[in-house]
């Protein structure tokens, strides 16, 4: 299994209720059906993959995410999942909310703008950046709401959401200590685990 995904499989509980946003093949979810015990569902709007998800046996639903959840009653699940798709879809604020409506608690995934690399192709360059964790050059990229780690955070705290785990990586999904100490510097994606605004 990807990488990315052995790390959120790893904070998902057994038999919980899963949903996950842009599933693609439904390889997370096939791995927590066969080793958590957990009922899974996934949203995703790709033809092929949708095809790939029924042949594994995986429950999909063919939806596109900005449209929204209002399909979904609240509290249907323990956990939501959004794998680096958080920076693609209109209104990513909205998104939060609904996934925290939905679910008792959520992972989101994305890249970091703020990485080191980022930071110096824009300074010695002038351009915006082309890399290995963002491929797509300004035109082409499905990254409408590029952020930071600190940009995130930000948000959560305007938004009252709950940090309740963070887990900072490199472009191999591999911790290293210096990406503990300055994480908006040198880590190249996050792995958040939100709750809902405490009350």
């Amino acid at each position: 299994m990807r990488a990315d995904l052995t790390i959120i499989a790893d904070l998902v509980n057994p038999g919980a209720r899963v949903l996950d946003l842009g599933c693609g093949d439904g390889e997370l979810l096939a791995h927590l059906r066969d080793n958590k015990s957990v009922n899974g569902y996934g949203l995703e709007i790709d033809p092929v993959k949708i095809t790939t998800c029924v042949k594994n046996g995986v429950n999909v639903i063919e939806q596109n995410l900005d449209a929204g959840l209002a399909n979904f009653p609240d509290d249907s699940f323990d956990m939501v999942v959004m794998t680096e798709t958080l920076q693609s879809v209109r209104a990513p604020v909205e998104m939060l909310r609904e996934m925290l409506r939905i679910g008792r608690e959520c992972i989101v995934t994305f890249p970091n703008f703020g990485h080191w690399r980022c930071r110096l192709y824009l300074t010695a360059r002038g351009r915006m950046p082309v890399s290995e964790h963002l491929p797509h050059s300004w035109f082409d990229t499905p990254n409408i709401h590029l952020c930071t780690f600190l940009d995130f955070e930000r948000l959560c705290q305007d938004l009252e959401l709950n940090i309740i785990e963070r887990f900072v990586v490199d472009a191999d999904h591999a911790n290293r200590p210096l990406i503990n100490r300055f994480p908006n510097f040198f880590g190249t994606f996050a792995f958040y685990r939100l709750g809902r605004p405490e009350r």
